[in-house]
C-alpha cells in the first residue's frame, strides 16, 4: 500500500487532498499544526500527526512516525494581503518561512530515502496569483512564484534518481481560510496605511468577485495533485481549477 504525507491538512486544500488520497486506498499521513482541530473520518489507513514545517525538530519527529513516504504533497502555507509598504518585514519572513523555506525543508527531509530508493514523488502547492501582477499580494505572490522556480529547478537534479517534483497552481477558493482571514483583517480597519485604505477595499471586491463557474473547488485541487502523484507524464507545473487553466493559458 503506498504511503503519502500531506502538510497543512486541517481544512481546505490539504484537508481535501487527504480524503481523496484516502478513497484512492493509501496510507495517509495528514499533518497540522494542531491535531485537535482533525475533523477527517476514523481509518486505519489515515494518521493524523503533528507538525510545524518551519521547525527542524517537529519536521524529523513527524517523519520518523510516517516511515518511507512514497508521495510527499507540501501544501501548509499562509496568506497576506497587504500593500508592500505596509507590510512589515517580520511578517514578509513569516510568509517565506512556511511558504517556501518550510517547502524546502520537508523535500530535504524526505530526499535522501527517496534518492536511495530511487522511487518518489513530491507535490509542491503553489497559487494562480503567479500568473498576474495582482496588488497587495506582493509578498504572498513572491513566495508561491519561488516555489515554482525552486521546483522546476530541483526536478531537474532529481530525474536521475527517479524521483519526481512537481507544482500544483490552485485557482481563487474563496471558502478557504485564507480569503476568510483576508476579509477578517479588512473588516477589523486599520489594518492597511491609511493612504492604501480605499484602494485595499476595492482591490478585495474585485479578488473576490469571480463568477461561480470560475471558482476552484477544493475537489480541484485534490484531483489535480493527487495526478500530479499518480502520473509520470503529468506536467511540472499543474494549474488547478478553472480560473487558474484560464490564466495559465494566456502565459
Amino acid at each position: 500500500m503506498p504511503t503519502v504525507f500531506i502538510t497543512g491538512c486541517s481544512t481546505g486544500f490539504g484537508r481535501a487532498t487527504a480524503l481523496h488520497f484516502l478513497d484512492k486506498g493509501w496510507s495517509v499521513f495528514a499533518s497540522m499544526r494542531n491535531p485537535a482541530a482533525n475533523t477527517m473520518p476514523a481509518s486505519e489507513r489515515l494518521h493524523v500527526v503533528p507538525l510545524d514545517v518551519t521547525d527542524a525538530n517537529s519536521i524529523a519527529d513527524a517523519i520518523a512516525q510516517a516511515g518511507p513516504i512514497d508521495v510527499l504533497v507540501n501544501n501548509a502555507g499562509i496568506g497576506w494581503f497587504n500593500a508592500l509598504e505596509g507590510t512589515p518585514l517580520d511578517t514578509a519572513r513569516e510568509v517565506f518561512d512556511t511558504n517556501l523555506f518550510g517547502t524546502i525543508a520537508m523535500m530535504q527531509a524526505v530526499l535522501p530515502a527517496m534518492r536511495e530508493r530511487r522511487s518518489g514523488t513530491i507535490v509542491n502547492v503553489s497559487s494562480s496569483t503567479i500568473y498576474a501582477p495582482l496588488p497587495l499580494l506582493a509578498v504572498y505572490r513572491a513566495s508561491k512564484a519561488a516555489v515554482v522556480a525552486m521546483t522546476e529547478s530541483a526536478a531537474g537534479e532529481l530525474t536521475q534518481f527517479n524521483v519526481r517534483a512537481r507544482v500544483v497552481v490552485p485557482g481563487l477558493a474563496p471558502a478557504t481560510n485564507f480569503a476568510a482571514n483576508i476579509q477578517e483583517r479588512v473588516a477589523k480597519g486599520g489594518w492597511f496605511p491609511p493612504a492604501y485604505a480605499e484602494f485595499a477595499q476595492k482591490s478585495l471586491a474585485a479578488l473576490l468577485a469571480h463568477p461561480p463557474e470560475d471558482i476552484t473547488n477544493e475537489s480541484d485541487v485534490a484531483e489535480a495533485i493527487f495526478r500530479s502523484a499518480t502520473e509520470a507524464d503529468c506536467p511540472t507545473v499543474l494549474p488547478a481549477g478553472p480560473d487558474a487553466v484560464a490564466w495559465a493559458a494566456k502565459q
